[in-house]
């Protein structure tokens, strides 16, 4: 993370999950698990680059008394997320099977499978802006410390509200 900073292996994790969820749509009644294995390995891997950095950007900057609570607060926020995308999922699942037959079974899971779809390319559109933000902002030195190109200000001023 270093070497890349973590906005852009977010970046790389979300667009390999994304990736990851659509190799696994055209799932077919006769896919094996080796015809599945690619489709899991790349979502581990998306999950390994996403997660680490997502936890140090959301406790850089709380104060070490305050970790634990930070580190409460974003585990929760990813269980309600995934109780949230589960139960979509299943939703949208009871919704496209219209029998019992393995065709509609499958057509049902296939259309399941848009939603985690849909929210990994949403996560990475707006991680892509986070990317684009950064840019404009200035030149990342090293994680956390970014250069700014505008005119020489002190440290220590704050921008004035109105």
């Amino acid at each position: 993370m270093a070497r890349f900073g973590n906005a852009r292996v977010i970046f790389g994790g979300l667009l390999l999950a994304s990736l990851a969820y659509a190799l696994f749509l055209p799932v077919g009644a006769d896919w094996t698990y080796p015809a599945m294995f690619p489709s899991l390995i790349v979502l581990g891997l998306a999950f390994s680059l996403a997660y680490g950095p997502l936890t140090i950007v959301a406790t850089e900057g709380v104060k070490e008394e305050e970790q634990g609570l930070a580190g409460g607060l974003l585990y929760t926020s990813f269980q309600f997320g995934a109780a949230l995308g589960l139960s979509t999922v299943t939703a949208v699942n009871v919704a496209a099977t219209t029998s019992t037959s393995p065709a509609a079974l499958l057509d049902g899971y296939r259309a399941a499978l848009w939603v985690p779809l849909a929210a990994a390319l949403l996560a990475t559109l707006v991680s892509a802006f986070g990317l684009r933000a950064r840019r404009a902002a200035g030149t990342v030195v090293s994680p956390g410390e970014p250069v700014d190109r505008g005119a020489d200000r002190s440290s220590d001023q704050l921008p004035v509200s109105h």
